[in-house]
């Protein structure tokens, strides 16, 4: 019964912002890192942002450094993804993870297009 439900994607023009969410359930949320990822058509998986489960810090792609923030709400089983000053190689489906140990939990994605 475990879900990951991406949603906030969309056609945005660079320079623009979008703010992605995750809602999780079937699981208890707040044991749980949450990530988000991207992959761009023909690329890899990537990882763009982490938060630890106490939300106390972050890490981030060097290539969103300063224009995406990464947050979660427990009490609402959500994880988001602010995203700023979009650039057209931010492009991608992104995808919602959840892990702690051997469990790995993964959305169905939400697309982002970023084009004049």
């Amino acid at each position: 019964q475990v879900q990951l439900v991406e949603s906030g994607g969309g056609l945005v023009q660079p320079g623009g912002s979008l703010r992605l969410s995750c809602t999780a359930s079937g699981f208890t949320f707040r044991l749980y890192v949450m990530s988000w990822y991207r992959q761009a058509p023909g690329k890899e998986r990537e990882l763009v942002a982490r938060i630890p489960r106490a939300g106390l810090s972050t890490n981030y792609a060097d290539a969103v450094k300063g224009r995406f923030t990464i947050s979660r709400d427990n009490a609402k089983n959500t994880v988001y993804l602010q995203m700023n000053s979009l650039k057209p190689e931010d492009t991608a489906v992104y995808y919602c993870n959840a892990r702690m140990g051997v469990m790995d939990y993964w959305g169905k994605g939400t697309p982002v297009t970023v084009s004049s």
